[in-house]
Order: structure tokens, then sequence, then C-alpha cells
């Protein structure tokens, strides 16, 4: 008959050996990754609960799956089929998410919309469709607050194209910066301001944005630190901004 403690000790060193064979696994699975890419460039690798897939966070902020032996990459979504969700955006967004109180909100421009007790930032470029979009949608908002970090991302300097740039200048140069942002990303009314005043916040948040991996725009961070990564309608957007203040006051 085995003693309970013997058993009990047997299991644990299983347990152990279980746990560490895993996390050999899992560097072994960062090396083979890095040396395919050519790069240090993976954050973490972590084993998933669907089949044998292993999540690899890149230090990019992008997500990617493979197996024990990276015999293939596989980079695309995964749904919950019985919940529906989209388990590789939601995990995405957990990555990714920030501390919203440690924002430089003096560099942003703020907007209020009635009580202004629901709050949002957002990473947007003057020259953006979906900026122009989002920005119509907000007008339609009530008791909301929008801090609005110019991020112009979308010159081209190799085609001597900075006008992303010049149109943030212009209006981070404004003697009324929310109208002048208004003016322009609403009614496309272009800022009289010569932007030629001290633009270092906008040097700020591309440092900032790049920080939080902000690839695109618009990108939209919610009072709890997650964020959208795009435009959300307007109807999609009420439930998320409302959901993360549920959360940011538990």
């Amino acid at each position: 008959m085995t003693h309970p403690t013997l058993r009990a000790t047997v299991a644990a060193l299983a347990l152990a050996a279980g746990l560490a064979h895993a996390g050999a696994t899992e560097d072994q699975i960062k090396q083979k990754m890095e040396t395919f890419i050519g790069a240090p460039v993976v954050e973490s690798v972590t084993a998933t609960a669907f089949g044998k897939l292993y999540e690899v966070v890149l230090k990019s902020g992008e997500l990617v799956y493979t197996d024990a032996a990276v015999s293939a990459i596989f980079a695309g979504n995964i749904i919950d089929t019985k919940t529906r969700r989209n388990l590789t955006e939601a995990r995405k967004n957990e990555i990714n998410a920030i501390d919203f109180a440690a924002l430089p909100l003096k560099d942003a421009i703020k907007h209020v919309r009635g009580k202004g007790e629901r709050v949002i930032a957002t990473f947007e470029d003057p020259r953006c469709t979906y900026c122009k979009r989002l920005a119509s949608d907000l007008q339609t908002m009530d008791n909301l607050t929008v801090y609005t970090f110019l991020y112009p991302v979308l010159d081209r300097p190799d085609r001597g194209d900075r006008g992303s740039s010049e149109l943030s200048e212009r209006i981070w140069c404004s003697a009324d910066r929310g109208g002048a942002w208004l003016d322009w990303i609403v009614d496309s009314k272009a800022p009289a301001a010569d932007g030629s005043c001290n633009t270092e916040a906008i040097t700020r948040n591309i440092a900032l944005g790049q920080q939080f991996r902000v690839g695109g725009t618009p990108t939209i961070f919610f009072a709890d630190g997650s964020r959208a990564g795009g435009y959300l309608p307007a109807d999609q957007l009420e439930v998320a901004i409302d959901e993360a203040q549920a959360r940011r006051k538990k």
C-alpha cells in the first residue's frame, strides 16, 4: 500500500515536471519563432485552451498562433462558437490595456458633452476618414468627455507629404483648439492658425502612441483602460463606453 504522503509527493513532483516541461516548450517556441522572423520580437508564449495552439504575443502588440513545433503560424481570429465572442480581439485589448489615469491629458484636446461623466480618450489623425465618422457620431452622444490626442500618422515623408502634421500643428496652435478640431474634423473647415506655436505636445503624442502600440486611427481608450482599435458605430460605442465605466467603478 502506497503511503498518502508519498502519493502527494509524487503528484507534486509530477505537476512540477509538467509545468517545467510546459515552460521549456514555450521557450523553444519563442526561440523558433524568433529564428523564423530573424529578430528578437517575441514578448510571450502561452498555451491556449484550443487544441494544441500556442498564443504568441509580439513586441509590436500583434498576436499570432502556432503549434509546439512551429510548423505553421496562424494570424487570425479565434471565435468562441458558444458565445460568438472574438477571443483574439478580446485578448489583444487585454494585452494592450493602459492605465487611463496616467494619460497626460494636458496634451489632448478636451470636449465635454452634457455632464461629461463618461470619459474616453482617442488618438486621431486629422486626415483619417474614420476619425471624421467617429467625430460625427460623438456629436450625437450625451454625458461624455472626450480627450483627443492629435496623432498625425498619415504623412508620407518620402513624398514630401506632412499634411497631417501641418493640420495637427495648426489645430493645436488655434486659440480655441476644441473648436478648431471640430470645425475641421466635422465640417472640413481649415484652421486659421499657422502652426508656429510650441507643438511639442504632438511630438509627445507620437511617442506615447508608439508606446501604447497605436498602429492606426482612430484608436479609442475607455475609462477602464481597454481599447478599440478602429471605428465603432455609435450604438456599439455607447455600449462599450457604458461597460467600461461600469468596470472602472468595481
